[in-house]
């Protein structure tokens, strides 16, 4: 038996991705529904727009949340805050029995990336998003590796300084650390690498992600394989990230024999024989935040996509 009772969910943070985030919950979900969103500063542009579309919120923080009358119906917290806000929050609301998704880099709970691991980890009580890098490219390593073994994988992430809020930018040493171990972790590459551009050009340019993999495919065969494998993983992610798509051919090319790649690769590790190389563009949904702002779209659609699944798990059962 199913019930048809939406499960309640609160969002820490009414900048931008809690706002975007909040908007998406609004229009677009079909299991689950805004119960509060949370800031700390009571001028907020998102907290203002939550309170005209009915959404109960608060300026008082964490502390706020727990003290608010629907905080007892709310059965999953976003966080979209900082890394180290994170680590508060979660400190606060775990042991109150809120599953808790998180959208900064701290990486408390097992990574989630949904095109790749969603299923295994619907009963954790605390999930993490990786991070907006991780959640265009991860799939992509993760595509490969299902086809060959990745000896190496790094990843550029390339977005907008307009779409990098004071969040993003405390974040970038969290980023680059949590994306990289998520690209081994969940994209089972032997070792990974994760590199962030903030560009200023104006116009805003869209986010573009690049992933190199190095691996051992002399088979041509084998070349059409991964190919495949890639443009169906990017078909997978466009289903919940519509903007997501590739902006060129996959390439996979030879790796000269002079061409050091062995400093990259760890220790007793084959050396690969081809670099493949995927490149990519996200272009957000539009629903708070600008066409360009590609890197909070796929956040904000990745979290939801998580706390559905984890709603409609939970609506069957009941």
């Amino acid at each position: 038996m199913t019930s048809s009772r939406k499960t309640k969910v609160a969002i820490i943070g009414s900048g931008n991705i809690g706002t975007d985030l909040m908007i998406k919950v609004l229009q677009t979900a079909q299991h689950v529904e805004m119960g509060a969103l949370v800031g700390i500063d009571p001028a907020s542009d998102g907290l203002a727009r939550a309170r005209d579309l009915g959404v109960p919120t608060t300026h008082e923080g964490v502390e706020g949340l727990i003290a608010m009358p629907e905080f007892a119906d709310i059965d999953i917290v976003f966080d979209a805050t900082s890394a180290k806000a994170h680590v508060h929050n979660d400190a606060l609301l775990r042991p109150l029995g809120k599953r808790l998704i998180d959208l900064t880099p701290a990486a408390i709970g097992p990574f989630v990336v949904p095109a790749v691991n969603i299923d295994e980890h619907l009963d954790a009580p605390n999930v993490n998003m990786v991070t907006c890098g991780g959640q265009a490219t991860i799939p992509i390593v993760a595509a490969i590796s299902r086809v060959v073994p990745v000896a190496y994988a790094e990843i550029v992430a390339s977005i907008s300084s307009k779409s990098a809020g004071p969040g993003t930018r405390a974040n970038i040493d969290e980023f680059t650390e949590t994306t990289s171990g998520a690209i081994a972790r969940v994209g089972g590459a032997q070792r990974g690498k994760a590199v962030i551009i903030l560009n200023p050009a104006e116009p805003p340019l869209m986010m573009r992600d690049t992933v190199f993999a190095l691996v051992s495919a002399p088979d041509p065969g084998v070349h059409d394989e991964i190919r495949q494998s890639v443009e169906k993983m990017v078909a997978d992610v466009a289903a919940y990230v519509p903007g997501y798509q590739l902006v060129q051919r996959v390439q996979i090319t030879e790796i000269p024999g002079d061409q050091p790649v062995e400093t990259l690769l760890a220790d007793g590790a084959d050396r690969p024989t081809h670099q493949v190389s995927v490149f990519l563009q996200v272009t957000g949904a539009g629903h708070y935040l600008p066409a360009y702002a590609g890197n909070l779209d796929i956040m904000t659609s990745a979290g939801l996509q998580v706390a559905e699944r984890i709603a409609a798990a939970k609506a069957a059962q009941a």
